[in-house]
């Protein structure tokens, strides 16, 4: 056996039998605060009431755990389930549809029905792949960029109260990156609390039990082709395709069609409380099934169950966190919320334009999405889409006479 084989089982065997546990705890926590103000924000914009998108939030922290408890057990792999950020981003972007509230819950259940039905017809799956991950991202990017400008917009409003989000996010993107989204909004949970005491707002304690609401779904038009298909689209392209690409990079291989099953199953019991969707973990991924969260590949899966543990927690919490958002000043949540997609935004414009042949329609859709523009009851995600391969068929075709 060579020196570094002997080190290599040195280290697994040396390691805390901790280290995936806490590593599950991390991604957790570092997975909900840096986020559950976008899904507040999100649901919100297209409807919910406070008490709709609290209980929207607790419905998402529950199907996440009971998904990473079942996977992590059942195929012993740190898969980890999350809930789909870029897709409760296209609906702050989406604002309210026609129907209302229930129209998007329906619109909900179309989507986890398309994820569902990704997994038992293959070439569902293919044709999303088939989508240019330019014209995919340059939505994605479109859909961000509102809410990417809400720090800047709120530090103009409200500069006592954003100013120390925005300074905290940057010394702790360069000291401590993995914190830097958790660490702004524990900032902004220091603003909201000196605001409460400066005024004397009293908090019930009834507000920070955890509550359900359900509510009747219903379809329109504007939701199916508003809300349903964008977020099947964004969620699958911009989270469960990288979360196995992320996961095979590390060494595992993911079991796509239990994956749909569970993400579509799980996005549709999330539904009618008012969850989202549901999805693979691709940053998260890299946190619970990385290296650092045990040597031994093989003991990595109890970061996933430590997950699931986790987010059980965090929804007992829930109402809580939002009563705290229903409290912030009027910058203070988008903030946090904008510096929390900063990456995603980044990333998405990088490769919408990484290609210079694809760049035109990229720009395109890109435009699109970012204005915000809705026709027929139908929200820009969706035009923007259309735009985009329509405007890349034009000029492909060109290019296939020209030569």
């Amino acid at each position: 056996m060579s020196d570094s084989a002997a080190a290599t089982d040195s280290a697994r065997l040396d390691a805390p039998a901790s280290r995936p546990i806490i590593a599950g705890i991390v991604t957790a926590l570092v997975g909900f605060t840096s986020t559950f103000a976008v899904v507040l924000t999100g649901l919100r914009a297209v409807g919910a009431t406070a008490d709709q998108a609290a209980s929207g939030l607790l419905a998402l922290c529950v199907v996440v755990g009971l998904g990473c408890l079942f996977v992590g057990a059942r195929y012993r792999m740190p898969i980890t389930i999350a809930w789909s950020t870029p897709g409760v981003a296209l609906l702050a972007a989406t604002g309210a549809v026609d129907g209302g509230w229930p129209a998007v819950v329906g619109g909900f259940l179309v989507s986890a029905a398309l994820i569902l039905l990704a997994g038992f017809f293959p070439p569902l799956g293919a044709l999303i792949a088939r989508i240019p991950p330019s014209i995919a991202q340059a939505m994605l990017a479109g859909v961000l960029l509102p809410l990417c400008v809400a720090p800047f917009t709120g530090l103009l409003s409200d500069p006592w109260g954003v100013a120390p989000v925005l300074v905290v996010w940057l010394i702790a993107a360069r000291l401590l990156p993995r914190w830097a989204v958790p660490l702004a909004f524990a900032a902004a949970t220091v603003v909201i609390v000196v605001g409460i005491v400066r005024s004397g707002a009293e908090v019930e304690a009834a507000s920070l039990l955890p509550r359900v609401e359900f509510v009747m779904p219903t379809l329109t038009l504007g939701s199916v082709i508003g809300i349903g298909l964008p977020l099947f689209v964004v969620t699958m392209a911009s989270q469960n395709v990288p979360g196995v690409a992320v996961m095979r990079s590390l060494g595992y291989t993911v079991p796509w069609r239990p994956a749909m099953v569970v993400t579509g199953v799980g996005s549709a019991l999330a539904a009618p409380a008012g969850g989202h969707a549901v999805n693979l973990g691709a940053i998260s991924a890299a946190i619970a099934a990385g290296p650092d969260s045990h040597p031994d590949p093989d003991r990595r899966w109890l970061a996933s169950i430590s997950v699931g543990i986790s987010y059980f927690v965090l929804a007992a919490l829930s109402s809580a966190f939002v009563a705290l958002v229903l409290l912030a000043p009027a910058g203070v949540i988008p903030a946090v919320a904008g510096v929390a997609l900063f990456a995603a935004f980044g990333s998405a414009v990088q490769q919408a334009i990484d290609d210079p042949g694809e760049r035109m329609p990229a720009v395109v859709t890109f435009l699109v999405a970012a204005s915000g523009v809705a026709v027929a009851g139908v929200s820009a995600a969706f035009w923007a889409l259309l735009a985009g391969l329509l405007v890349r068929a034009v000029l492909h075709v060109g290019r296939r006479r020209a030569t």
